[in-house]
């Protein structure tokens, strides 16, 4: 598709001149309103006159301020004028002017802060900072939403361990603003004083909704403007009051780099009158603090009365009785038993003017000194019976009660046009005699405008890894966002272990002295998402346990973004295939141990050293280092509590430490086993041999992995099918319940590795052993091989779907009652045939045997003999006439094979028995070639049967279905029955029952395709369908759900358009963009970026920064119109793993590196596919161009190489390479390459990234 230049036309750049103006004085134009309201205000009512004479002059001023600082006084910069950002027609009509004025709305300043003008009149959102405070940090989590001073909640570790209490969103929309932080003001001028409390929502600017107190329009216009700031890793509001002639700015941040964790919160009040000074006496800070005291989140909502009981706070200090230190803590643990916790730890609250002379400021702790008897904490009814100094003098009681953190601030003067900060720190620390020693770091002049610099300087390092330059600006900033939150998800990958100028060119798998562990992953839980428990470790190292198909899919494409990790992520995920197929639910940070005595003993000494009177620090922690599994953030924990004292860089001791430790996955089984974890292991596999093609045999044959060993087994049929009521209470049917459950024989097994000392298990209890005793491991085409076998042999009845046999569904969990409908899914029938076909290839490429279980070779056996039996009954299908009905043979072929799994899986429930059997390359071939038939055949059947919903006419649309599920007409019962009484029974009969049309199966399909023009005619069938929201121009995770059985789950519980039921669900249409562009459909590809993926959506109809991802949008189905477009729960999305997967194919292309194993030789090329779109300044600025006026595109490669693509004929440059490079050495010269390809030596310093600074590719 070709793209047009819309630089617009030459008549209208005054015009657009002057609107870059007013995008970049908010403020300004905002005052000269103001000052024309003032005055004719002040004609109609005499008595305001000085008032409004008194506004007129401070605007005037203001403007000035404005001129002279725009950064400053506004906040905010321009936003883009914006061209289109996809391929267009050439033409400059309608539609192109809209879509520039749409992007023209985008409001970001000059630090690429989303700004949200009158934030607390918009629509409720929620968002959060990244609890990120650096490798040597200890990160606190934090949540807020636009209301009030918009900070909704923030504690330690998790929502179990609060400051601030943790709310679903709901309930913090309507809490925030009275019971978060807020700011009292007493402002004297000439004698004359008057009360404010700025960001009080009495003083929201609702859009067409005079005040209470006036129905006077200049009234409401004069009320208070206030914008919001939303960063990386901060947050600020601001408000201008006219009226009092104040600014207030608040911002909010996450103490980087230190010992100890804190919230931080600055409060900036400023003087607006250049001519008079002001006295200012405040009360600042946060209305409801919880102490420290165990768990507490539960206790709060379910006896949050009863709880006050415990509560006290405690006074870590007291310099002439002003109380500057409280201490917020629980007297014991609120439990009910024989055991009594009594609570050392507790939360603080320290606050002080920031400046040369910072000393502490008095805390009010007792909310009643503030808001009396005001429970609904409305008004500050002490305060204004009272001067602040009247309150700080004044008695103060924090028992049985819960109670505030006030900083008080008692006439403070400030002169004109000048302003003070006042700076708070809030944390939780081990007992009170920590806090004086925090107090005297934080005040330490210069601290807290440092810790705020490097906050921020923290997050863009992280960030510029993908640093990208394309004429469209929030495409760039879009880029960055969606890689620090991919890294939230998953991790960020960091290599630990002896680096030395021999190894520093080499890989984890080139030197097995460099681990890969992944810092500041979580699992997504945040106000909208209150159903996750999100754990961010207040440690070094931070990490949390993240969901496994999260994890694996956000680290999909880490070795393109750091290549020196190898082949880590592939081995370490593939360790955790168990024997039964399945994968456990929750994955952890990978652990360290250490066997060799002799080497825990060295390390010690050399951490703390030789002298006599450091042996019993030498001895603990030698004995920490090798009594069990560790990790990092762990390690530096315990040798603090141990109070040993490290002599040398904590870097190069915890280097030291990694290089001869070995290092173990560890994963936790959880809730159950989704169906579709296993279909991302070729995600990995695939982004890997894009980097190192030459290593694939190595990689598969030359490494040996366990099998993880989970507490929980898949139960066979006559355990968990069950005869029950169907839920509309009209007769019988029979599920599948109870699937998966703890097995105390494996239970049993695990303690076996129990560690008295660490009170945990060792890594051994993890991992599958055979009948000796001994860890039994595989290869890794070895257990594909074994997971491919189990997955052919988990197909439903009618050989179309894999079965959701385990309770739980694929990736649409929201279809929680499909495996209860004894129900399948095609999209996992569609990777079981990538997977066959890849590991054929990889078998038949390298001409290997292979030597599996000798009980899966059993099974295998049984497949084969089932086939040959169903071949020899002469079924065949008539496709013209499919009953759903399944045929009695295919029914005996599914009731053999899956009886043979079920025994397969009762052999090794425990263990292997340790012998393998060899299959031949041609036997391993011939295998996986008759399977892959018979998934042809099943899809075929599949594609017959189809989809049936309210509104998919299946005939003409026709779409692959997504979903089945089996009736099960006629069955026998066994004679028992499960713990709820209900019989069990044994299935004779069975239906194919159908379901509406899913995005799902198409978009998985579409993988499956290798013609490009077949993927177009798929791609055409679904813009024509009920999937596609022809409102918003996007693709909704299902059609209409109208008529379904709730049986199938929670998406029928949802309102249409809402959540999982017909919304638009951006993980999923991100895969289906993906797919587009993977297979070369530019045109579409980009036409659909235009109107279904951030940043291009409209910010006012999004409702947030069109930065940051949300998991759903409400579609046009949701009834209400003005919720249609927005999105919800924010961020730590898989559309990011998505998005960046999208972004690796625009800019670098799918296999940058390739090996001919003839010459033995490496290249590297580039092929981008990006349209003219990317190359044009979406501003009235210049496009990017260089000294030859030629367009430019520029992006970090592997985090590091600087690329630029030169564009001098100006058009899309789709899946084209180079036609010569300049490669910059970091040495400083420079070697030219004419061809499309950069091969040998070159291509291996390329990869290796530390020999190359910049590459300029020429087109």
């Amino acid at each position: 598709a070709s793209t047009s230049s819309s630089s617009g036309n030459t008549g209208n750049s005054k015009q657009k001149q002057r609107q870059k103006q007013q995008q970049q004085y908010p403020v300004q134009q905002y005052s000269q309103q103001q000052s024309r309201r003032a005055a004719a205000a002040a004609e109609k009512r005499p008595g305001m006159v000085y008032t409004a004479i008194a506004v007129c002059v401070v605007a005037i001023l203001l403007c000035v301020k404005t001129l002279l600082w725009p950064s400053t006084a506004s906040g905010s910069s321009s936003s883009s004028s914006g061209q289109s950002s996809g391929s267009g027609d050439g033409k400059n009509g309608d539609k192109q002017s809209e879509w520039d004025e749409r992007r023209r709305k985008q409001t970001f300043d000059a630090r690429g802060r989303f700004v949200l003008e009158d934030f607390d009149a918009k629509p409720p959102f929620s968002d959060f900072l990244p609890g990120i405070a650096g490798i040597y940090g200890k990160p606190v989590w934090s949540f807020y939403v636009n209301r009030g001073q918009c900070m909704a909640s923030f504690g330690t570790k998790s929502k179990d361990y609060p400051i601030m209490e943790f709310n679903s969103a709901n309930k913090a929309y309507q809490n925030t603003a009275a019971l978060g932080f807020r700011t009292f003001l007493r402002i004297t001028r000439s004698g004359h004083s008057v009360d404010a409390e700025p960001f009080s929502p009495a003083n929201t600017r609702w859009e067409g909704l005079p005040t209470s107190s006036s129905a006077a329009a200049n009234e409401f216009d004069l009320l208070p403007k206030r914008f919001m700031y939303v960063g990386t890793n901060e947050m600020q509001i601001r408000e201008t009051d006219l009226t009092n002639k104040i600014e207030t700015n608040v911002t909010y941040f996450t103490l980087p780099e230190e010992d100890f964790g804190s919230f931080v919160r600055r409060t900036t009040i400023t003087n607006l009158d250049l001519s008079e000074p002001m006295i200012v006496s405040m009360l600042d800070g946060l209305a409801r603090m919880e102490p420290a005291g165990g768990e507490l989140d539960d206790l709060l909502k379910d006896m949050g009365r009863t709880l006050e009981g415990f509560f006290g706070v405690y006074q870590a200090s007291m310099k002439d009785d002003i109380r500057t230190m409280p201490f917020y803590r629980m007297s014991t643990e609120a439990t009910d038993s024989s055991a009594i916790k009594v609570q050392q730890k507790g939360h603080y609250a320290l606050s002080f003017i920031e400046g040369d002379d910072s000393k502490l400021l008095p805390i009010v702790f007792d909310t009643s000194s503030v808001f009396g008897h005001d429970t609904m904490f409305l008004r500050p009814v002490e305060l204004q019976r009272k001067s602040v100094r009247e309150i700080i003098d004044g008695p103060q009681y924090g028992h049985a009660k819960t109670s505030s953190a006030f900083a008080a601030v008692d006439e403070v003067s400030i002169p004109p046009g000048g302003s003070i900060t006042v700076a708070s720190f809030f944390g939780k620390v081990g007992e009170i005699t920590d806090v004086p020693v925090i107090a005297r770091r934080v005040t330490a002049p210069g601290f807290v405008q440092y810790k705020f610099t490097r906050a921020i300087e923290l997050v863009n390092q992280i960030t510029q890894s993908v640093e990208t330059q394309t004429g469209d600006h929030l495409f760039n900033g879009h880029v960055q966002q969606m890689f620090l939150d991919n890294a939230l998800r998953g991790g960020l990958p960091v290599i630990l272990g002896a680096k030395d100028d021999n190894n520093r060119v080499l890989n984890a798998d080139e030197d097995k002295r460099l681990k890969v562990y992944h810092l500041f992953s979580r699992v997504h839980g945040d106000l909208e998402r209150d159903y996750n428990n999100f754990i961010v470790e207040p440690t070094y190292f931070s990490e949390g346990p993240s969901n496994f198909r999260d994890v694996i899919q956000n680290r999909r494409i880490d070795v393109l973004f750091a290549p020196a990790i190898g082949s880590s992520s592939i081995i370490h995920f593939l360790h955790f295939i168990q024997a039964d197929s399945y994968q456990p639910t929750s994955v952890e940070a990978n652990v360290f141990t250490i066997k060799d005595q002799a080497l825990c003993d060295k390390l010690a000494t050399n951490a703390v050293g030789h002298a006599d009177g450091h042996r019993a620090q030498r001895e603990q922690l030698s004995s920490v280092l090798c009594n069990g599994p560790f990790r990092p953030g762990q390690l530096f924990l315990l040798i603090d509590e141990l109070h040993i004292d490290l002599i040398m860089d904590r870097q190069v001791f915890i280097d030291a430490v990694a290089a001869v430790a070995d290092t173990m996955p560890w994963a936790v089984f959880s809730k159950g086993y989704w169906a579709d974890h296993w279909t991302y292991y070729l995600d990995l596999i695939e982004a890997y041999l894009s980097i190192y093609p030459e290593t694939e045999e190595a990689v598969m044959y030359d490494n040996e992995i366990g099998y993880f060993f989970s507490p929980a087994h898949v139960r066979p049929r006559s355990e968990k099918y069950v005869l029950s009521e169907a839920y509309e209470g009209k007769g019988k049917h029979v599920r599948q319940l109870d699937a998966t459950v703890l097995d105390p024989s494996k239970e049993k097994e695990r303690e076996k590795y129990f560690n008295d000392v660490t009170g945990w298990y060792d890594p051994p209890a993890n991992w599958q052993h055979d009948r000796n005793g001994n860890l039994f491991k595989s290869t890794p085409i070895e257990k594909l091989f074994l997971l491919a076998t189990i997955k052919f042999a988990t197909r439903d009845p009618y050989g179309m779907g894999i079965e959701y046999e385990a309770g739980k569904p694929g990736w649409n969990d929201a279809m929680n009652g499909l495996p209860g409908m004894v129900g399948s899914g095609l999209p996992e029938t569609y990777e079981l045939e990538i997977l066959l076909k890849y590991v054929k290839s990889v078998i038949k490429k390298f001409h290997r045997s292979i030597f599996i279980p000798m009980e899966l070779s059993v099974l295998v056996d049984t497949i084969n003999v089932a086939l040959n039996n169903l071949e020899d009954s002469g079924y065949v299908d008539n496709l013209t006439k499919l009953s759903n009905a399944v045929p009695v043979e295919l029914f005996a072929y599914w009731d053999a094979v899956t009886t043979a799994r079920e025994i397969y899986r009762d052999t090794v429930k425990i263990t292997f028995t340790g012998e393998k059997k060899e299959f031949s390359p041609s036997d391993a071939v011939g295998y996986l070639e008759r399977w892959i038939e018979q998934i042809e055949i099943g899809k075929a059947r599949a594609n017959r049967i189809g989809s049936h919903g309210h509104d998919d006419d299946v005939e003409n649309t026709g779409i692959v279905p997504t979903y089945f599920a089996y009736n099960v007409a006629k069955w026998n019962k066994t004679g028992h029955e499960n713990e709820d009484h209900h019989s069990l029974v044994t299935p004779l009969a069975m239906d194919v029952l159908t379901f509406p049309l899913f995005l799902e199966g198409p978009t998985r399909l579409m993988k499956t395709i290798d013609d490009e023009q077949e993927a177009l005619e798929l791609y055409e069938r679904v813009i024509n369908s009920p999937l596609r929201d022809s409102a918003l121009n996007m693709y909704t995770i299902s059609a209409s759900l109208k008529g379904q059985s709730f049986d199938m789950g929670r998406m029928m519980a949802f309102s249409p358009g809402w959540l999982e039921n017909q919304s638009v669900w951006l993980h999923m249409s991100y895969k289906f963009y993906l797919e587009l562009i993977r297979h070369g459909l530019y045109a579409p590809f980009f036409e659909e970026m235009k109107t279904g993926m951030l940043p291009f959506l409209d910010p006012d109809v999004y409702g947030r920064s069109s930065m940051e991802c949300s998991s759903f949008i409400a579609s046009s189905a949701f009834e209400d119109p003005s919720k249609r477009g927005r999105g919800f729960l924010a961020r730590l999305s898989g559309s990011t793993a998505e998005f960046l997967s999208m972004w690796v194919l625009m800019f670098i292309g799918p296999t940058p590196f390739s090996f001919d194993k003839e010459t033995n030789e490496l290249s590297m090329q580039l092929v981008p596919a990006l349209p003219l779109s990317l190359f044009e300044s979406d501003s009235i600025e210049e496009n990017p161009r260089n000294e030859n006026d030629e367009l430019t595109i520029s992006f970090k490669l592997f985090t590091s190489i600087n690329v630029t693509y030169h564009n001098p004929d100006r058009r899309d440059l789709f899946g084209e390479p180079p036609k010569r490079y300049e490669i910059g050495l970091r040495d400083g010269s420079k070697i030219e390459i004419d061809g499309p390809a950069i091969t040998s030596d070159l291509a291996l310093k390329i990869r290796k990234v530390v020999f190359v600074d910049s590459i300029d590719a020429y087109f």
